[in-house]
């Protein structure tokens, strides 16, 4: 099997069947789709055995379950354990692919003569920029700027590096790449593969991301506990006083 794609659910009927609809429109049928439900009370466990036929006729592998879990990374893992795949992404229920998506990745994988560890293109968020950032070290250790959406990681990193750490709400995606710090190989390649939603954070997640960002780069040995510190400070001295000022335009 060469991808796995790994979906996580919790009453996600509203979204959901986009997000499936844009696996079954994929130009090719080489890859498994895994679907970690957490147990949701509206209709999404019906959403997603109305395609187990679907999937069938195609040809392609679809596991799904539902179940409770302690948070989304936790959920992550579970479709790892249950992956087949020699890739594995991670695409939301309420995030798509474009149609040629796995095909373009798989092109673009194949044209690799050194082994990478993670693999990423242009992702646009709905109805907004299109986001084109690439994997520079100098600027991944200062924080998470590159679309976690839709990319792919080898297994092999999971294996070397582990799974991701539960104790992480939001900012897992960062913490498990910074643990190979400037070892981490990657590629970037300039197609649009997926769409985001648009969902927007709140001041307190905000919050939540400078201090989980701070805490990996602290737990990984990437900063010191104390400048990880000042640039915690920093950041919210910055976001404060640019939210204070947009309400004083408004």
């Amino acid at each position: 099997m060469f991808f796995s794609i790994i979906t996580v659910t919790y009453n996600s009927e509203k979204t959901l069947k986009r997000t499936i609809d844009s696996l079954l429109t994929q130009t090719i049928s080489d890859f498994e789709y895994i679907i970690i439900d957490g147990k949701s009370l509206d209709g999404t466990v019906d959403i997603i055995k109305s395609y187990e036929l679907e999937f069938k006729k195609r040809n392609i592998l679809f596991t799904w379950i539902s179940e409770k879990d302690s948070g989304i990374y936790d959920a992550f893992n579970k479709g790892i354990n249950k992956a087949t795949g020699d890739w594995i992404s991670f695409l939301g229920s309420d995030d798509y692919y474009l149609k040629d998506a796995l095909e373009n990745y798989k092109l673009e994988i194949e044209k690799q003569t050194k082994d990478i560890d993670f693999i990423h293109s242009k992702v646009k968020v709905e109805g907004g920029k299109i986001i084109k950032d690439k994997w520079i070290w100098k600027q991944y250790k200062k924080a998470m700027n590159i679309a976690h959406v839709g990319a792919f990681h080898n297994k092999n990193y999971f294996k070397k590096y582990g799974f991701y750490n539960t104790d992480y709400k939001i900012a897992g995606d960062y913490e498990l790449l910074l643990r190979a710090k400037e070892n981490l190989k990657t590629h970037w390649f300039n197609d649009l593969t997926a769409i985001m939603a648009d969902g927007g954070i709140s001041n307190s997640q905000v919050k939540n991301v400078y201090l989980e960002t701070t805490k990996a780069k602290i737990e990984t040995g990437e900063t010191h506990y104390i400048i990880a510190k000042i640039y915690y400070f920093k950041w919210m001295f910055k976001y404060k006083v640019k939210t204070i000022l947009n309400a004083i335009i408004r």
